[in-house]
């Protein structure tokens, strides 16, 4: 099963904001989720029935799995620390 990914439009502006390695490695894991969509390492967000969180270092990527249309939307990409702000 393989899933579409679909990206807010501030994702584009957050990941450029990234170092180049960092930048890679978490394309390489947004690119993962449409053959996993729940990674082993991937949390399911508190107070939220389909928003997900996967890792990479200090940076989180935070997903909506829509199951009955087959979409990874990524929507927000951030530090740890600052990731979970304005939502």
């Amino acid at each position: 099963m393989s899933l579409q990914l679909e990206y807010k439009s501030s994702v584009k502006k957050e990941l450029r904001k990234l170092s180049s390695p960092d930048r890679l490695a978490i394309i390489n894991k947004i690119q993962q989720l449409k053959t996993e969509p729940r990674p082993m390492g991937s949390a399911k967000l508190k107070g939220s029935i389909d928003l997900f969180r996967i890792r990479h270092g200090d940076y989180h990527v935070i997903y909506q799995l829509k199951k009955d249309v087959l979409i990874v939307l990524i929507i927000r990409i951030g530090h740890r620390r600052e990731v979970y702000k304005k939502m």
